[in-house]
């Protein structure tokens, strides 16, 4: 045999092994379904329904064709996704662990924050309803997310819950409670407005601290107070004597 018809013997051979190779695995990819879908991870605002919508035109390729990038773009994308890993296990199987998002507050009417104060966009911000509100200038999430957590802290200690925490243009704070107490607290000086109404609490008392509909606290010495209808009268003199004695205990 002369060397050309050699060459070209071998070359036949190995086209022949190349169709041959690609026609088995071209008929294994057809005849081999993903039969599991194995999903993991503590998730509970990524719905069953939106990940079987995402994975099912990538499943129906079959084991070798369904692309795992593409698997993980597309959950990545979804609404409080953080993580996603994406794993072809052979035979038949695919596995996915998901880690979510953490929202601890609301943004605004549509939105949530992280702890890292990162926007995101949940499907239903109803499911948010129980976390605390903060509104404020677009672009300060994370200052402001700072903010209300020491704010957060200072009221806890006074055995007062935050509900929300409001900022406008001109940067003044309006804080609303738990109880619905509502706090005008100022641009100026917040902190300490807020503070200085915190020492009162305990001359006021629980029963008439109840009884307050809102506190303006943007006056240099002092705060104004609107009373719920049903607010009974109050012995003004009886808490200025409170105030006398506890004056005097602090001295001695």
């Amino acid at each position: 045999m002369s060397g050309l018809k050699f060459i070209v013997f071998v070359f036949l051979v190995l086209a022949g092994s190349w169709y041959g190779w690609k026609q088995l695995h071209s008929q294994d990819a057809t005849s081999k379904p993903i039969r599991y879908v194995k999903i993991e991870g503590a998730f509970q605002y990524t719905s069953k329904e939106k990940l079987k919508q995402v994975l099912t035109p990538e499943m129906k390729r079959g084991f070798y064709h369904a692309d795992m990038d593409a698997i993980h773009q597309l959950i990545s994308h979804l609404p409080l996704v953080a993580e996603v890993d994406v794993k072809r296990v052979w035979p038949d199987a695919v596995h996915i662990k998901i880690t979510e998002q953490k929202p601890i507050v609301r943004w605004g009417d549509k939105a949530v924050l992280n702890k890292q104060g990162d926007v995101l966009i949940p499907d239903d911000i109803n499911e948010f309803k129980n976390l605390p509100l903060i509104t404020g200038p677009e672009g300060q999430e994370k200052k402001l997310l700072e903010i209300m957590k020491g704010v957060y802290i200072v009221l806890k200690d006074k055995s007062m819950q935050l509900a929300e925490f409001h900022v406008n243009d001109r940067r003044a704070w309006r804080l609303k409670l738990a109880n619905g107490l509502e706090m005008q607290l100022g641009r100026k000086a917040p902190l300490e407005n807020m503070q200085r109404f915190l020492k009162t609490m305990d001359l006021l008392g629980e029963e008439q601290i109840a009884m307050m509909a809102s506190v303006d606290t943007r006056y240099p010495n002092g705060y104004a107070v609107s009373w719920k209808p049903d607010a009974p009268e109050i012995d003004w003199k009886a808490i200025a004597e409170n105030y006398k004695n506890l004056v005097k205990e602090r001295r001695i």
